[in-house]
């Protein structure tokens, strides 16, 4: 207690108390380091006034896909929790509960099915923020659920891809997941269904070894890593420095890897032209 507080009047310290203010009021902006007022990342599509697109989860990536905001959304299997009892310094179980408390979701995927400038398609969603997005069985089921719903309603199959890539607590069996979302894009394209991935950041390991790079075609949101293993490991191997930018969507846009960079306001009419000119269907205005 110092000498103010003891001539401060009974209730009148109230009055000039510091009130609570949420922790995330405010953003700082990875790229350019300015702080941004939280509200208006939602006028922004969350992208910061610098550029750097901020990492989002389904509902709003729904939300800015579809027309109005409008999607059903499609359940998900459930599938075996912790099939190797796995435990590091937590319980893999206890992991999952609290990747639950935090997303809101069961695993990493979500499914919607709405119109994409009036054209019908089916979205699937990785969420980074769910264990880094990792590719277990659950988020395995997940690209089959959509890849089959896309081929029973014959429509065409959008997926917008964020992992730090296989999930280690499910050791193989999470492996097994790159062959069998890879058999399911071949059911889409033998039934002549467009299967188009939006890359996001990060993308990498197991997941852009698998079903993150077998689209018709490649977009990507500016500034996203897409790798396998990432440029630290990369350069500790080869012991040299690599160029700017390396392995970041502009420069795999200049190699050929990915053929296109949209900003996430212009995604939605990116995706429209491109579903109209391979479904045949006219995009509304």
């Amino acid at each position: 207690m110092n000498w103010l507080t003891k001539l401060t009047r009974p209730g009148v310290k109230g009055m000039f108390s510091k009130k609570d203010s949420p922790d995330n009021l405010w953003i700082k902006c990875p790229k350019s380091g300015e702080m941004v007022f939280s509200n208006d990342l939602e006028g922004l599509q969350h992208v910061t006034p610098a550029g750097h697109h901020l990492r989002i989860g389904p509902q709003l990536r729904f939300a800015y896909t579809f027309d109005d905001g409008k999607f059903d959304t499609v359940a998900i299997p459930d599938v075996k929790q912790d099939p190797l009892k796995f435990k590091d310094d937590k319980k893999y179980t206890d992991r999952l509960k609290a990747a639950r408390s935090k997303t809101g979701q069961d695993d990493a995927m979500a499914i919607g099915v709405g119109k994409i400038q009036g054209i019908e398609t089916v979205v699937l969603v990785q969420n980074f923020a769910f264990m880094g997005g990792s590719l277990g069985m659950a988020a395995g089921e997940g690209f089959i659920t959509a890849a089959l719903e896309a081929k029973k309603r014959k429509l065409p199959l959008v997926a917008f891809t964020a992992a730090g890539g296989a999930r280690m607590q499910e050791g193989a069996l999470s492996l097994m997941q790159m062959p069998r979302t890879t058999v399911a894009i071949q059911e889409l394209r033998e039934a002549g269904l467009p299967y188009i991935v939006v890359l996001c950041d990060p993308t990498t390991g197991g997941v852009t070894a698998s079903y993150a790079m077998l689209g018709d075609i490649h977009l990507a949101e500016p500034g996203a890593l897409i790798c396998f293993a990432g440029p630290r490991v990369i350069e500790d191997t080869i012991r040299e420095k690599l160029p700017e930018g390396f392995q970041r969507a502009e420069f795999l846009e200049e190699k050929g890897m990915v053929d296109k960079v949209v900003h996430r306001k212009d995604m939605r009419d990116t995706l429209s032209s491109l579903l109209s000119v391979l479904t045949g269907k006219e995009k509304a205005a």
